[in-house]
């Protein structure tokens, strides 16, 4: 990882509230280097991240590869993922495991996968709340 990507990303907390986010949207631009970053951090495919900003590969592959700001919906939404990762790397210890977990059905979400639920803030806010409850011993 760069300097310029270690920066980016001490730069966003494992654990953010509404108030940070906001702070961090009005001080700081959100741009493609944000979504390069959450690509290289999670590991994950365009298709698995595009689905989770509702953005169709194609579009998702433009904003990354773009050097224009990013709407406000997706600053947020990056911010929310990075910080997402964080504190997922830091539960299960690698990215790997965290993406194993990810991409599993989970008896506690109703069969579903985590994966599924970050499409949207709210999603991402009960994934980072159950990521809480591991570390603190509960089933999820």
């Amino acid at each position: 990882m760069s300097t310029n990507e270690a920066k980016l990303l001490d730069s966003i907390p494992a654990s953010i509230s509404t108030f940070e986010v906001l702070n961090l949207i009005k001080q700081s631009q959100i741009n493609s280097s944000h979504l390069k970053l959450v690509k290289k951090v999670s590991d994950l495919s365009d298709e698995k991240l595009s689905a989770s900003y509702n953005l169709n590969v194609k579009t998702f592959r433009t904003y990354k590869n773009s050097k224009a700001a990013l709407k406000a919906d997706l600053q947020e939404h990056t911010i929310m993922l990075l910080s997402l990762i964080k504190h997922g790397i830091e539960v299960f210890g690698t990215t790997e495991s965290f993406n194993r977990w990810l991409e599993h059905e989970n008896y506690f979400l109703g069969q579903k996968k985590p994966i599924e639920y970050l499409n949207t803030i709210s999603g991402i806010k009960f994934i980072d709340n159950r990521l809480t409850g591991i570390e603190y011993g509960d089933n999820a």
